[in-house]
């Protein structure tokens, strides 16, 4: 694998910060905010000085129980092209549910939620990414996600899931050591028992990012510094293997880039001192495969594989792996379609659909899943919808001024999100106005005014001769 270095999330809001960052090798950008024809100065200029960009997918849904949309791959492949990157990166998760596969009505989470660790879900994710690789000129590496809630009948670890996602299909991992910490807070999952159980050859390079507590429950937020455990949990992967990149993530709450640069020191501490203890981890094997005549261990610091354990940590051998060269070539090239995949599909489906229209719709959250949790986990997506919706129109928190955030979560709790943010905006707007809000009428008056401005095929002009031409033109054309 292409050995990466150091790297930071590439945001707008931090573009001049980064490039003027010491010690910078590549920079991650979330794909779906790149326009091909239209490259943010900042990327082009990084890229002229030879540091690598990676475009990291969120909207794939490559956990979802439908294949992989062409349209989303295409775009995605073409963010490839134009950023020349070496690999591409998306997310072990769902983002929607519900549809043709089901006969329900489509729902968009606005964000990444788990699969179930299940072989139907695993069947379905192996297909899905070997969809999306055909259609990628680059490698594929997949992330491992930060959950608030537990499905219920699950079948697998963490570690064994993405193990044999791995090896049927020979993906790439992106591992995110802040999610495995708040997996461990969130589910009671231990972090070094899912390191222990990792295909650790497979890893693409490294996120690390901060988070808060509150309730007990860890809420991943990049928005806030790397906590010592989350560095912690980083020592130890590094103790098992050099990771080929990491990377600092924040999305938001940015600091002053001295701050910045003080986390990045962190985390390369952080990997330095994982890299002692791998060296004297090697040196001990080595002394104890001398003392007792054995010939020296490997790079790797063992000296012998027992059967059933996998050459790179603890746990149980997936049995792909005990099967030699065939395993081997599996691996490589892909287990060959399990014919009840498309039974699979709709099982996950269905059970998909059920959770995110608890998430989002309000119906009963399904059997077995933690009510609490799918609460903290719903209060969540709103809260994110309601923010995301500020960005993406930030005219409406001017215009509604401080009622936005009460209009908009008691809208977000009848109206699941089914298109993107834009029309989520858009639809809010119209939601307040068939309502006859907000009730004072200047406000009212602009609200209109704006989603006129946005609702329609074209955008209307603000001269009122041309829009008056244009409803003129419009009139004949009728006749």
């Amino acid at each position: 694998m292409e050995r990466l270095g150091t790297g930071i999330g590439w945001r707008p809001e931090i573009a001049d910060a980064v490039e003027r960052m010491p010690g910078i090798d590549w920079v991650e950008t979330v794909a779906e905010n790149v326009c091909p024809g239209h490259l943010p100065e900042s990327l082009r200029r990084l890229r002229e000085r030879g540091v690598t960009v990676v475009p990291h997918g969120v909207s794939l849904g490559l956990g979802g129980a439908d294949r992989p949309d062409d349209g989303r791959l295409a775009a995605l492949a073409e963010r490839v092209e134009a950023l020349g990157s070496p690999l591409v990166t998306e997310h072990i998760a769902f983002v929607r549910a519900g549809g043709a596969l089901t006969a329900t009505p489509h729902l968009e989470a606005g964000h990444l939620l788990p699969v179930p660790r299940t072989r139907d879900a695993l069947d379905v994710l192996c297909e899905n990414v070997r969809i999306a690789q055909e259609a990628l000129p680059v490698p594929l590496a997949v992330e491992n996600i930060a959950a608030l809630i537990s499905w219920p009948g699950e079948e697998m670890t963490e570690g064994q899931f993405l193990y044999e996602l791995a090896d049927r299909t020979g993906v790439r991992l992106l591992i995110d050591v802040a999610n495995l910490h708040t997996n461990h807070v969130n589910r009671a999952e231990d972090p070094a028992k899912a390191l222990a159980e990792l295909p650790l050859e497979a890893i693409a390079y490294v996120h690390v990012a901060g988070g808060f507590e509150r309730d007990g429950v860890w809420h991943d937020s990049h928005a806030h510094p790397v906590p010592r455990p989350v560095l912690d949990v980083l020592t130890d992967l590094a103790s098992r293997v050099s990771p080929p990149g990491v990377l600092l993530e924040r999305d938001e709450n940015f600091p002053e880039p001295a701050e910045l640069e003080a986390e990045l020191a962190s985390v390369r501490r952080a990997v330095e001192a994982g890299a002692v203890e791998r060296v004297k981890a090697q040196v001990r094997a080595a002394g104890q495969a001398v003392a007792a005549g054995r010939p020296r261990a490997a790079a790797g610091g063992r000296s012998e594989v027992r059967a059933g354990v996998p050459a790179h940590g603890g746990g149980p051998t997936p049995q792909g792996h005990r099967t030699g060269t065939a395993g081997a070539t599996r691996g490589a090239f892909g287990r060959p379609e399990h014919r009840g995949v498309g039974e699979a599909r709709q099982r996950l489906g269905v059970a998909q659909a059920a959770l995110l229209s608890a998430l989002v719709a309000g119906t009963p959250v399904p059997e077995g899943f933690d009510r609490a949790r799918v609460g903290v986990q719903a209060r969540a997506l709103a809260a994110k919808r309601a923010d995301v919706v500020a960005k993406v129109a930030p005219e409406l928190p001017e215009i509604l001024g401080a009622d936005y955030r009460t209009a908009f979560l008691a809208y977000a709790q009848t109206q699941p999100m089914t298109g993107g943010y834009r029309r989520d905006a858009l639809t809010f707007a119209e939601h307040l106005l068939s309502a006859g809000r907000p009730g004072d009428a200047a406000a009212r008056r602009e609200l209109r005014q704006w989603w006129l401005e946005r609702s329609g095929p074209a955008p209307r002009s603000r001269r009122p001769v041309r829009r008056l031409a244009r409803a003129t033109r419009k009139a004949l054309l009728r006749r």
